[in-house]
């Protein structure tokens, strides 16, 4: 009898440890979505695309995980990472010292920066000094929002808003004079929504890297960094970058 009830105990616990692996596997993913072209909800499906969303789709498959995917908005991305309500996030995450502390991140998989957007008549701003005293539209909880409070004297005219789509409102309709954040996404707006109507001036402030990021102490983290190497070094970074920027820099 005894032996009897410790091998079904042994099956038990074997069954136990194989559905929490099973589990394991299956990961929470967000995304914020409304960081066009990396994360974009397509009208017609229902279905999150993006260039984020072609990266998380590779990585996935050769790391060895299958993944949940729900959106919230980019300022709640990290606490959720840091309480472990979330497993990983992509949604052109900037690599900062100050997150590092509180989530892991991979190795970066795209190089960034921070620009100004302007409506197309405005030849009064060249670059970021222009701005002072201008009333500016950024994200909530972004490192373009942190870097106006620095570089600003006068920063109280600075509105952070909750979504990408609202601050290019508040451009196009003159409740702000400029947009500053992400130099992809203002470009990519600039040359769809946006086209004849603003323009990007100045340069590119600050560089940056995006990275994937991770709940702290993520098992994750060197098959995520595997995957990106691998998907850089055969060719498919390359052509899903150019599926949504045009000609990657620096290729031939």
């Amino acid at each position: 009898m005894k032996t009897k009830w410790l091998k079904t105990l042994g099956m038990g616990l074997a069954l136990s440890a194989a559905a929490g692996a099973a589990q394991a596997e299956n990961l929470r993913v967000v995304t914020d979505p409304s960081f066009v072209p990396f994360e974009m909800m397509d009208q017609a499906t229902g279905k999150m695309i993006g260039f984020d969303m072609d990266i998380l789709a590779e990585v996935s498959k050769r790391a060895g995980f299958e993944y949940d995917l729900n959106t919230m908005d980019f300022n709640g991305i990290i606490p959720a990472l840091q309480t472990g309500n979330v497993d990983m996030a992509l949604a052109g995450i900037t690599i900062t010292e100050e997150r590092e502390k509180i989530v892991d991140f991979s190795d970066p998989y795209y190089d960034s920066g921070l620009r100004i957007l302007v409506r197309a008549d405005n030849d009064q701003v060249d670059e970021i000094s222009d701005l002072e005293g201008a009333k500016i539209g950024t994200k909530i909880g972004s490192t373009s929002y942190n870097f106006l409070m620095d570089t600003l004297e006068q920063d109280g005219n600075v509105t952070p808003y909750p979504g990408s789509s609202d601050m290019y409102m508040a451009l196009m309709s003159g409740a702000v004079d400029a947009v500053f954040y992400d130099a992809p996404n203002v470009g990519y707006f600039s040359s769809t929504r946006g086209q004849g109507r603003t323009k990007t001036v100045g340069p590119l402030y600050e560089g940056q890297q995006y990275g994937i990021a991770l709940k702290q102490g993520s098992p994750w983290v060197d098959e995520v960094n595997a995957a990106l190497a691998e998907i850089k070094e055969d060719g498919t970074y390359k052509a899903i970058y150019e599926k949504w920027f045009g000609k990657m820099p620096g290729s031939e």
